[in-house]
């Protein structure tokens, strides 16, 4: 309990309703500091890329806190061998009302820099049902002014409040995606349906491919669509092996796959210097 308050203690001050009122709250160095994840088909793995990249952001000096907004299976926390929230608090606890103070909330990883936002696995289903976009976009913006960076694991549930808001409060955003070619049809149709409810979609042209079998794919089509891949990710059976233990791929790992580690350092590297 000292470790972790000190550690926030660094980074946050207390954050209340009340304190908010003529409060001078610093936004992020970065000016694409709220990053958004969408899966665009099965196959995809959002909490090992957000959990190895928000390593790296955070091995670079960033304050980097990682939100799971997957409220009905909650997994970041698996991936950063942490332990999740009790029932009823974590990230709800904190959507439920403004005066809670968000540093009780966080889990602080075992890793300098970098912390973590959840649901509990406990918590039950209807919970999530009456969230709005207000509440929402209420936690995402504490986070963008206490945070260098918030990297959002985004749930594909266009009815769900948390994957619309989230969209809407993202400054930068990817879709992730598999060599399937529903991914297309699942990207288009989604960003139709935002469009449609007044959601810039710009943001949400970059697609990062994952866990590539070198299957015979043709990528032209996303291009042809409008979509802009910036990064390809192959399927590394030790990388998920290593997440199944809570341990991170791109640490301290002596055997490692090349292409891998490339495109994850890219990835930190734009996403750094933005």
């Amino acid at each position: 309990m000292d470790r972790r308050e000190a550690e926030i203690k660094e980074i946050l001050t207390k954050i209340s309703s009340k304190d908010l009122i003529g409060a001078e709250l610093q936004d992020s160095k970065l000016i694409y500091s709220v990053v958004g994840f969408l899966p665009a088909s099965d196959g995809v793995d959002n909490a090992l890329l957000i959990s190895n990249l928000g390593y790296l952001l955070a091995q670079k000096g960033l304050n980097t806190c990682m939100v799971d907004l997957k409220v009905f299976y909650p997994n970041i926390h698996h991936f950063v061998d942490a332990v999740p929230p009790k029932k009823g608090e974590g990230l709800i606890k904190v959507l439920k009302s403004d005066k809670i103070d968000l540093r009780d909330e966080l889990i602080v990883t075992k890793y300098e820099r970098l912390y973590l936002l959840s649901p509990s696995p406990q918590d039950l289903l209807e919970e999530y049902f009456d969230f709005n976009f207000e509440q929402i976009e209420r936690v995402i913006t504490i986070l963008k002014q206490t945070f260098d960076i918030v990297l959002i694991d985004i749930p594909n549930n266009p009815p769900l409040e948390f994957c619309l808001a989230a969209m809407r409060s993202c400054h930068l955003g990817f879709f992730t995606a598999a060599e399937r070619m529903e991914g297309v049809i699942n990207m288009v149709k989604l960003l139709d349906f935002a469009n449609s409810v007044g959601i810039s979609t710009a943001k949400f042209t970059s697609v990062i491919l994952m866990n590539l079998h070198h299957i015979d794919f043709d990528v032209s089509v996303m291009k042809e669509m409008g979509f802009n891949i910036v990064a390809a990710l192959p399927f590394v059976k030790d990388g998920v092996a290593r997440s199944n233990k809570g341990k991170l791929y791109v640490k301290d790992n002596p055997l490692f796959n090349r292409q891998f580690i490339k495109e994850m350092h890219r990835l930190a590297d734009q996403l750094a210097s933005q």
